[in-house]
């Protein structure tokens, strides 16, 4: 399967599955997508540079690695965990491994700003973590 639709499709479903009151059912997995990580160039002058990130941020970028782990997951049937560390502020770190070895990993300095310009940009992104996740998971298996 396409790296880049696995990982959309398995996102979709990561955040439809938090939507327990139907609320989202009427949008487009594009929609429902762009509404939680599109912010155009306008959209980020209205967030202040410095401010703290609200646990509904953190949640939807956990939920962008969630997705890379359970894609991963399903190409190569190895387990994966998240692990991700946030401060209030926005500083923090999430990473994606099987067993011991680290298949991709992101550090934040400004968390509530973090976001997609396009929904291409969110697609290449996803399917980047994806295909590198993969890579250094054959490289090192073995080891």
């Amino acid at each position: 399967m396409d790296a880049k639709k696995l990982f959309i499709d398995t996102l979709v479903g990561q955040v439809r599955a938090l939507d327990q009151f139907g609320t989202w059912v009427n949008k487009s997995d594009e929609e429902l997508l762009q509404e939680k990580y599109i912010r155009t160039k306008e959209d980020l002058k209205n967030i202040p540079i410095i401010a703290d990130i609200d646990e509904m941020q953190i949640k939807d970028i956990r939920l962008i690695f969630q997705a890379v782990a359970l894609a991963f997951e399903k190409i190569t049937g190895v387990m994966c965990s998240v692990v991700m560390e946030m401060s209030h502020e926005g500083f923090g770190r999430v990473v994606v491994f099987a067993g011991k070895i680290v298949l991709c990993e992101k550090f934040f300095k400004d968390a509530h700003r973090y976001s997609f310009r396009t929904y291409e940009d969110l697609e290449k992104e996803g399917e980047k973590f994806l295909i590198n996740a993969q890579e250094t998971y054959d490289k090192y298996k073995n080891i």
